[in-house]
């Protein structure tokens, strides 16, 4: 006797999985740039708000795949990160530009 299992759910796993590899590569390389004083905290959350929005408008074609969604979510952390700490290091550093 033989059962008969039916797999049903792969074509959107699928897409999901296409999409993400086509954010994945417009995402790949330069995102953009921002320029900050590392002594302004305003301009300091501004730069990390473009930042963002840098990467939600990559990321808001596929604003139903939460795969992508993720790793937009991750990226924007790591770049918050980022400006805070390169904003820490400059202000030890003395400058301001």
């Amino acid at each position: 006797m033989y059962a008969v299992v039916k797999i049903t759910g792969l074509g959107k796993l699928t897409k999901k999985m296409e999409e993400l590899s086509k954010f994945a590569g417009e995402i790949d390389g330069h995102l953009g740039e921002v320029k900050f004083n590392p002594n302004d905290p305003v301009d300091i959350e501004r730069a990390i708000s473009e930042v963002e929005a840098m990467v939600d408008e990559k990321a808001s074609s596929y604003s139903r795949n939460d795969a992508v969604q993720s790793i937009a979510d991750q990226m924007k952390e790591k770049y918050r990160q980022a400006i805070l700490e390169k904003a820490a290091a400059k202000r030890l550093e003395g400058e301001t530009e």
